[in-house]
């Protein structure tokens, strides 16, 4: 059931990641839930390394780290994306 709530998370942070950076991401969506995923990884690593993982109540620096990794690696994978698909006339 783990690997459940990874997708669902993956899926609602890399469209909030999509929606906060600017312009026209070009990834399918797939990719935009593998982003999220990683980024939640990532933003998990991040509040460990800062000792803020479990905190009393609702994890809210964690959550904020998570989303921060999510637009980091979704803006990645938008621009390795394009890059790959040798898409030059993308819209900004």
């Amino acid at each position: 059931m783990d690997w459940l709530w990874a997708i669902i998370v993956g899926l609602v942070l890399g469209l909030i990641a999509k929606a906060i950076i600017p312009g026209k991401q070009q990834i399918p969506i797939w990719l935009t839930i593998l982003c999220g995923m990683a980024g939640s990884l990532l933003g998990n690593w991040a509040a460990t390394a800062l000792g803020v993982e479990d905190t009393k109540g609702i994890d809210w620096i964690r959550h904020v780290l998570q989303l921060i990794g999510a637009v980091i690696v979704v803006a990645i994978g938008d621009r390795l994306w394009v890059g790959m698909r040798g898409d030059r006339h993308r819209v900004t």
